[in-house]
């Protein structure tokens, strides 16, 4: 750390926490809310599923998981825009660049908005074919194919709501964004029951679709208002907004690997829908797997949300120490939810899978799916804050080998392997043995890349001190 970036700035920004404050307690203060949001989120995956499970115990939970890869594909891109804009952000305040750090937030949304132009256009072009690769049932179809459409073609609120709150966490203002996740959490889940069911409006998985938009419209009006009517370290006006093609390509490199890291979930899960396809109530199986894990994982995925900002703010500002002691203790915390996790999932998997209505005659493949596949839980709290110290140092396109080599070299081929030659039960080990192999792969690439970028990013530093001495 030079002389030159320890001083502090004139300006009195939210974000300078990210420099002053112990790591244990801005990590908690910064974690904790998003945590606490991503937890209501995973209630609401659970209910949402829960209500249309109920509402058709013969299809609905399958119509839904035929569903999820595709509404995992197009979020995928919203989560990808808004990585990209929060680690961007981030950087350039470390750097005490906040006009520079406000061209990216407009940026950022323009951005978003150009997405949810094109998840509309997929939306009314590729749900029916992607829905009937997958389902034989014209039941299943037709619910699937209604779900899909809604949700995709009145996405815009899920893709403005999600850059905006990946702005404000990257000036340290973590509450906002909890506030935003809770009221679409709640909305839906309010919503969901009154839309579905007869004594309601009895929209059946329509009202489902309804109340989810429903919930990210809320949510969308409630982080613009707090945007536009709280003073932020950023400004977000696009009034005389130029765009500028570097800046979409700095969002980019960060974002684009986070996209497709994500839709690379998506293209595994209908990948593997149809290797399983042939074994009789696998998908719903698979389907309640993500339902459930979402309780594990989204606290993990809270902690990175505010683990992100810390560790590209401290790496914009050069300070190799705090960056490791947030990695250190980010990957503490993630160990001990996922140790938790794994020991919900083997001691009573049959009462999770309750939840869904499963029927009894899959209870026990269900819970012998849920026991193996839970054997990845504690490799992957690891490699989650692996992949969310690639994305700080803007390594995105690591992150991204990371999500191919996890998916394509080894989560499917592996599932196919087991499938075909072990047995039709065994086809779940697919998921400890690509976490284990990517983290063992990839442990010591972050470690040195840590090494490598901050001594870059010191040298880079030493020379502009050098420069502004100089001129002085």
């Amino acid at each position: 750390m030079t002389e030159t970036k320890n001083q502090e700035s004139s300006r009195d920004l939210r974000s300078k926490k990210m420099r002053e404050q112990p790591i244990g307690k801005l990590l908690l203060s910064m974690s904790l809310p998003a945590m606490f949001s991503m937890l209501v989120q995973a209630l609401y995956n659970v209910v949402d599923t829960m209500f249309v499970s109920s509402y058709d115990k013969t299809n609905g939970l399958t119509a839904l998981s035929v569903a999820f890869p595709m509404q995992m594909f197009f979020m995928a891109f919203a989560i990808g825009i808004g990585v990209g804009t929060n680690v961007q952000i981030a950087k350039k305040l470390g750097e005490d660049r906040q006009k520079d750090a406000s061209h990216t937030a407009q940026t950022g949304i323009v951005m978003a908005l150009i997405m949810a132009v094109v998840t509309i256009i997929l939306g009314l072009t590729v749900v029916k074919p992607f829905v009937r690769a997958y389902s034989d049932s014209p039941e299943v179809n037709d619910m699937a194919v209604t779900y899909l459409t809604i949700v995709m073609c009145l996405s815009f609120g899920m893709f403005v709501e999600i850059c905006c709150s990946k702005i404000l966490q990257s000036t340290g203002n973590m509450k906002a964004p909890m506030v935003s996740q809770l009221i679409g959490a709640i909305t839906n889940i309010i919503l969901d029951p009154i839309f579905i069911f007869d004594w309601g409006l009895g929209l059946g998985v329509a009202g489902a679709a309804l109340a989810t938009v429903a919930g990210q419209l809320l949510a969308m009006c409630y982080v613009l208002t707090v945007m536009f009517k709280k003073k932020q370290d950023v400004s977000i006006s696009l009034r005389g907004f130029r765009p500028k093609k570097h800046v979409f390509l700095e969002i980019m490199v960060v974002g684009l690997p986070t996209t497709i890291m994500n839709a690379m979930g998506s293209i595994t899960t209908s990948t593997l829908n149809l290797i399983i396809k042939k074994h009789v109530g696998y998908i719903a199986i698979l389907g309640a797997y993500f339902k459930l894990n979402s309780f594990v994982f989204m606290p993990v995925f809270g902690l990175t949300q505010g683990a992100l900002p810390i560790m590209s703010y401290n790496y914009g500002y050069g300070d190799k120490k705090r960056f490791f002691k947030t990695f250190r203790l980010s990957v503490c915390i993630s160990f001990g939810i996922m140790l938790a996790g794994t020991l919900l999932f083997q001691i009573c998997p049959e009462l999770l899978l309750k939840i869904f209505s499963l029927p009894n005659e899959l209870m026990g493949a269900g819970a012998g799916a849920l026991r193996k596949i839970s054997l990845s839980f504690v490799p992957a709290a690891i490699t989650i804050v692996m992949v969310t110290a690639f994305q700080s140092l803007t390594k995105g396109v690591n992150s991204l080998l990371m999500s191919l080599l996890r998916q394509l070299g080894f989560l499917i081929p592996c599932a196919f392997v087991l499938d075909k030659f072990v047995s039709g039960s065994a086809v779940w080990f697919c998921y400890p043995i690509a976490e284990v192999m990517v983290l063992v792969i990839f442990l010591p690439i972050l470690l040195y890349s840590v090494k490598k970028m901050f001594r870059f990013k010191n040298e880079a530093l030493l020379r502009e001190e050098r420069s502004e001495g100089q001129a002085v």
